[in-house]
């Protein structure tokens, strides 16, 4: 059987495992009795990408058929500061699973979407969670928290997604809330408020949020950048008229 390499976000992990993407989606985030259901974000990696610090040949040695024959669900080979180890060349596709397991692979793309005026929001994946407003788009926001030699906080890589604002980009006092789900909209609006009265790029929303959020929501997609190697790699969702019509279920699942 095949051993794949997949880099999970949520958590942040390097697993082997004999089961394809989409099993290994169901499996992820669904799971055995041992395990809650729970949304998943994961990578397919390079099969043949090696890394002096990870001990990947150990763990796609270990990766072996049950007694029963049944394929090997996971191996975990590492689940600490994975993502900085893996270059973006590395990375193959990206995979959204809702929470009962419904699984879209997105490919990637150098062509980021146009800078757009108002403020934005965006909910930090991995390596650290947390969900700020910034005036800065995808790219400026990357270079400001992995490439601003200047700031006192830098990431070495970020995996972020910006997600809706609707009406409150352009008028956060006053701004039709709408279908937004989140939590605590009276102190958004008074950070996207802050973010026009105050000198700063970015203000923070929320520095414990859940590690899951509403795939409803994405405005692109997602982002994924390293500070070395200057780069992002852009994920985008297809629209919700392509989800509807080819990709059914998993656009039901992500709007229940």
């Amino acid at each position: 059987m095949t051993v794949h390499l997949y880099l999970s976000m949520t958590p942040e992990a390097l697993i082997a495992s004999m089961l394809t993407p989409e099993q290994f989606g169901v499996y992820y985030a669904v799971g055995a009795q041992k395990k809650t259901r729970g949304q998943a974000v994961f990578c397919e990696i390079d099969p043949a990408f090696r890394h002096d610090f990870f001990r990947i040949e150990e763990g796609i040695q270990r990766c072996v058929p049950l007694d029963d024959g049944m394929p090997k669900t996971s191996i975990y080979i590492s689940v600490y500061r994975v993502l900085e180890h893996v270059p973006l060349e590395a990375i193959q596709r990206l995979y959204l699973v809702t929470q009962d397991g419904r699984v879209l692979g997105l490919d990637s793309s150098t062509d980021l979407p146009e800078e757009a005026v108002g403020a934005h929001l965006y909910h930090e994946i991995a390596p650290v969670h947390t969900r700020v407003v910034s005036t800065l788009g995808p790219r400026g926001f990357f270079d400001l928290i992995a490439r601003d030699p200047d700031s006192l906080l830098s990431l070495p890589v970020v995996c972020f997604v910006e997600l809706r604002l609707g009406e409150l980009a352009e008028d956060p006092e006053y701004g039709v809330v709408r279908d937004l789900p989140y939590s605590g909209i009276d102190h958004l609006r008074q950070c996207l408020v802050d973010l026009r009265t105050k000198t700063v790029h970015t203000k923070m929303v929320d520095r414990t949020p859940a590690a899951s959020f509403p795939y409803r929501t994405i405005k692109h997609g997602l982002f994924l950048g390293k500070s070395d190697e200057g780069e992002i790699l852009y994920f985008p969702l297809p629209s919700q008229e392509e989800l509807r019509a080819d990709n059914y279920r998993w656009w039901r699942s992500a709007n229940m």
